[in-house]
């Protein structure tokens, strides 16, 4: 059987984005001299990571904000920053760091904001007739298993990464088929349990819908939001229902207010 084409690709669909990441690395001897650091957050725009803050949290402990584009995933940022650190150290400190590290999402809104946010999408977008609101207060979906505070830990890494999804319909084009509506909904929860992804709310509304959910380090937003429109396009028989655009922003237990900014040379 040949495999579908998908309809929606890095290609043809543009992004809304504002995604942030604090990132700690840990290291085994500071090197002293802050001559390096220069170069390395040169080096680290060539990998589309930009650097808004950093500080030593303490001697061997440094701490990043960056943000980044749709198609990094955290796995690549983890790499490419400690990666070039060690790169532009090796003539100080051949082996500088620990094979540790930590990376959290975040926004401009904290995670309980969010989700509170997509609750109450249904009644911020009234239907005109009971039985029509009804059937979006029914589609609203909510796993109080899914606690997205709480870290993905591997063998060197704590991973909070999470994504607030908003996908809209082609000229606002508004569907009241409640069985179909349902399947998009079911569509999306196929697809967070084969990725594995946790998701915590979704609200399906008649010309566009939610979601919140934590995603897998490997996966860039990208990937996700690709993966969710086209499973969503099959509902509608491999049609464009969507637009080729979506938002895309990170979130977690803190805004961007918490997250320190100051811009100066760090010193262990």
């Amino acid at each position: 059987m040949t495999a579908l084409e998908p309809i929606y690709t890095a290609d043809n669909c543009n992004f809304a984005y504002q995604l942030r990441w604090g990132v700690t690395i840990f290291w085994q001897r500071p090197v002293a001299d802050s001559l390096w650091f220069s170069a390395f957050e040169e080096a680290l725009k060539k990998d589309e990571i930009r650097i808004l803050s950093w500080r030593w949290l303490r001697t061997d402990v440094m701490q990043f904000s960056v943000s980044t584009r749709p198609f990094v995933s955290p796995i690549f940022i983890i790499q490419r920053i400690k990666g070039r650190v060690q790169y532009a150290v090796r003539q100080y400190e051949p082996k500088a760091l620990r094979a540790h590290y930590a990376i959290r999402s975040y926004g401009t809104q904290e995670r309980e904001v969010i989700e509170a946010y997509i609750a109450k999408q249904p009644s911020k977008h009234p239907m005109a007739t009971q039985r029509s609101q009804q059937v979006f207060e029914e589609l609203a979906f909510v796993d109080s298993n899914v606690d997205l505070s709480i870290a993905h830990k591997t063998e060197h890494g704590d991973i909070w990464y999470n994504l607030h999804i908003v996908l809209v319909h082609e000229d606002r084009w508004r569907d009241v088929d409640a069985v179909r509506l349902k399947s998009t909904r079911d569509i999306i929860l196929r697809c967070a349990t084969r990725k594995n992804w946790r998701l915590s709310r979704c609200a399906i509304l008649a010309d566009h819908l939610h979601a919140a959910l934590g995603c897998q380090v490997t996966d860039s937003p990208q990937q996700v939001v690709l993966t969710l429109m086209n499973n969503i396009a099959w509902v509608y028989g491999m049609k464009p229902i969507l637009c080729h655009s979506a938002f895309l922003g990170t979130f977690g237990e803190y805004d961007q207010r918490a997250i320190v900014e100051p811009r100066s040379v760090p010193e262990p």
